[in-house]
């Protein structure tokens, strides 16, 4: 990868458009010194971090997805491009209790890396009192399969964000893939989207 054009060079000049701090500046520089080091890994591992600790725009995830594919990283880009969805239509993290098998529940666990698209009751209602449906896209955080029975922090990216931002940390949504319930959530963190710095 020649640094000149590195999705991970014009991450870092992202990360600096949006920067308020000498901290920035700061981190910014070490990723630098990784990249002029040719530790292309090391520097997306700092530009990772710096994501989480700043939230950035979607296009600095779309560098980082860039770049995990040109080192062959496939995990790694389909993660950086699961934090793209969430930068651009905002997301919630929650802790997900799954029912069991028996009770109804998935017979499968969720795997780790990939992502489900379910159906939730976020508690709103249609003109005749049912629920109204909403779908999600989910990932399990954390390296573990969710298996059936059990609880887990999950991401969720809403296919209809607007539906879902009357949501606060502490309520309670259900998840349905068929009848009954496949599992409960509890909101644990809302996280809107992320704009470009002007």
């Amino acid at each position: 990868m020649d640094s000149e054009d590195s999705p991970l060079l014009k991450a870092v000049q992202l990360y600096l458009t949006g920067a308020r701090t000498k901290e920035a500046g700061i981190n910014a520089t070490r990723v630098v010194e990784c990249l002029e080091d040719d530790d292309w890994e090391m520097a997306l591992l700092l530009l990772e971090d710096l994501g989480d600790v700043d939230p950035q725009p979607p296009e600095f995830w779309s560098w980082l997805a860039d770049a995990a594919r040109l080192m062959w990283l496939k995990n790694d880009a389909d993660w950086y491009e699961w934090r793209r969805g969430e930068a651009r239509s905002g997301a919630f993290r929650a802790e997900l209790r799954l029912a069991r098998t028996e009770d109804g529940g998935r017979a499968l666990p969720i795997p780790p890396d990939d992502a489900l698209r379910p159906m939730w009751d976020i508690g709103q209602r249609t003109p005749e009192g049912g629920p109204l449906w909403s779908i999600a896209f989910l990932w399990v955080e954390g390296r573990d399969f969710l298996k059936p029975g059990g609880c887990g922090l999950v991401r969720l990216v809403p296919l209809t964000p607007g539906h879902w931002w009357h949501l606060k940390p502490g309520d309670l949504i259900t998840m349905h893939e068929r009848r009954p319930p496949s599992g409960t959530a509890r909101i644990i963190e809302v996280m809107p989207p992320v704009m470009t710095a002007p």
